[in-house]
């Protein structure tokens, strides 16, 4: 069975080429717009993992991925930020609540694999490889 990933992100254009990438690579994509609707599609499909852009209308990225790892039902479940704002203080902050990786767009079908393969199957306390990027190790 295809391992499913919940992209999360308000730009179509995005949501398209991510979907595309992560079918081309064996995964079943769930395509969200609405970052208020992220843990209703979380409870109805089961996602393995969560791709979420970080600058969505009414609620942003680092809000969902808080409230996500705050949740006993949704906290185990990894992480993915994506988004062209590359600010290392805020990347350290999401790395410390819980985030598995950052992605910064336009990434190759190759890196993406690799996040998503190396999240799949890091435990929470996994995270030096990204660390270590965005400290510039």
């Amino acid at each position: 069975m295809l391992k499913k990933v919940l992209i999360v992100d308000d730009s179509p254009a995005q949501v398209k080429l991510i979907h595309g990438l992560l079918e081309r690579e064996g995964y079943s994509p769930i395509d969200l717009s609405d970052p208020l609707r992220v843990e209703e599609t979380i409870a109805a499909e089961h996602p393995e993992l969560v791709l979420l852009d970080v600058v969505m209308p009414e609620r942003n990225g680092f809000q969902v991925c808080r409230e996500l790892k705050a949740s006993s039902e949704f906290g185990a479940i990894p992480v993915i930020l994506v988004s062209r704002v590359v600010d290392i203080g805020l990347y350290l902050e999401a790395l410390e609540g819980g985030i598995c990786d950052f992605l910064v767009p336009p990434f190759s079908r190759s890196e993406l694999a690799h996040v998503i393969g190396t999240a799949l199957v890091s435990t929470p306390h996994q995270n030096a490889p990204a660390a270590n990027r965005a400290a510039g190790v």
